[in-house]
């Protein structure tokens, strides 16, 4: 066993691989197994498979002088001392925390794990649930630290953030503790330590608060829209120099793989008593109910097509999941003529050209922030939802 060496499970994606280049740029010898034979050859011939700032420059040195190194199988465990386990606690469709998915995922490399490793838990876990792992590994004779280190970084921007954001660390016992420290100290410019049960409240506080902070404003646009305000002239006013507003965000559809998720794993936890959670999701969720139904009062849209520009759940980025524009596309679908959609940069059969989309829609809906469309100047012919502000020269507000 490299007691420097770190190995990545599930390391070909979005969270692990970003952690897994930082460590083999850093000069670890680092490994990663994962499931995902596509993706480790896309990773091995030095392409990202997605969109993440200054990862396509960094894979081709890492894997060309071999510090990086992918296996579809978890033998790979065994040589290094750092275990980076990035799958996290998914919800089921009743959204209550599905705390099988992570024993399923650890359950094949258990073979390979040896004495003296850290096993670093890195994405959302249910509350509890590192000490289950503990518990797990001991009851298996496996003398192995379970640390719990949750990554807190915008997606796009992590091999950046890694580096300059504080690191939180947790740990069962002082080894475990000291091993977390030496693991991120030489990547973080400071760690913050914590017991593990607050550290695993850390990620879900953070994420639920900035879920109902887009809540809040999603809710105060569609005020103002129900009452025939324009809520971004409101926004520019109450926010100038006005220094308890400046953090306020814009209104937008709020998504993606980590928000919802885990504000109702929160919820969960506090035995469906977090109000304040549920309504952010009654709110964020109900947007497009609210666009399509203000659409609905002003046109026929069964006579109308409405473009959605936009499948990304968040500007610049190509990752589509749990993307609130499917559930527009979905509810457009029922209501208007036609619904056609673009964006730059995800991958789906049914976009289309950007210039066709524009020429024959009546309605677009500006649905994700891309720079693209911030840039675009449309024919005065359009109507054109932007509840991002994105078409308006006095809006300085970056993208939720």
């Amino acid at each position: 066993m490299n007691r420097n060496a770190v190995a990545v499970i599930g390391g070909c994606g979005h969270v692990g691989l970003p952690l897994a280049a930082v460590n083999a740029a850093s000069g670890r010898q680092t490994y990663i197994y994962d499931v995902n034979e596509q993706a480790i050859a896309q990773i091995e011939r030095g392409e990202a498979p997605f969109l993440e700032r200054g990862l396509e420059e960094l894979l081709p040195e890492i894997v060309g002088n071999g510090t990086l190194r992918l296996s579809s199988h978890p033998r790979v465990l065994a040589e290094a001392r750092f275990v980076v386990l990035v799958v996290g606690t998914p919800v089921d469709r009743y959204l209550n925390p599905d705390v099988d998915a992570l024993f399923d995922a650890l359950s094949p490399c258990v073979p390979h794990l040896r004495d003296g490793q850290t096993l670093v838990l890195r994405s959302t876990v249910y509350p509890g649930l590192s000490r289950k792992i503990q518990d797990y590994l001991d009851g298996r004779g496996l003398d192995v630290d379970v640390a719990f280190c949750p990554e807190r970084v915008a997606q796009g921007y992590a091999i950046e953030e890694i580096r300059e954001l504080p690191q939180i660390i947790s740990a069962f016992g002082p080894r475990g503790l000291e091993a977390a420290r030496e693991f991120f100290e030489p990547l973080a410019p400071e760690v913050v330590v914590l017991e593990p049960l607050e550290a695993e409240l850390a990620k879900l506080f953070t994420n639920a608060y900035r879920y109902i902070e887009f809540a809040t404003v999603n809710q105060f646009y569609m005020i103002a829209q129900e009452h025939g305000a324009d809520y971004h002239r409101i926004q520019q006013a109450i926010q100038h120099g006005y220094p308890r507003l400046r953090h306020l965000p814009g209104p937008g559809l709020a998504a993606g793989p980590c928000l919802l998720k885990d504000t109702m794993q929160l919820a969960a936890f506090y035995n469906h008593q977090f109000s304040l959670g549920h309504a952010a999701l009654w709110i964020n969720e109900g947007l497009p109910d609210f666009i399509v139904g203000k659409l609905k009062q002003r046109h026929d849209l069964s006579q109308r097509t409405v473009g959605i520009l936009g499948l990304a759940f968040k500007a610049e980025n190509d990752d589509k999941r749990d993307s609130l524009s499917y559930k527009l596309r979905k509810l457009l679908r029922l209501e208007a003529r036609r619904t056609l959609c673009h964006d730059p940069y995800v991958r789906d059969p049914e976009i289309l050209p950007l210039d066709k989309v524009i020429e024959e829609s009546d309605i677009l809906v500006i649905a994700t922030p891309h720079r693209e469309y911030r840039e675009r100047a449309f024919p005065a012919d359009k109507e054109i939802v932007d509840m991002w502000n994105c078409l308006s020269p006095r809006s300085e507000s970056a993208p939720q």
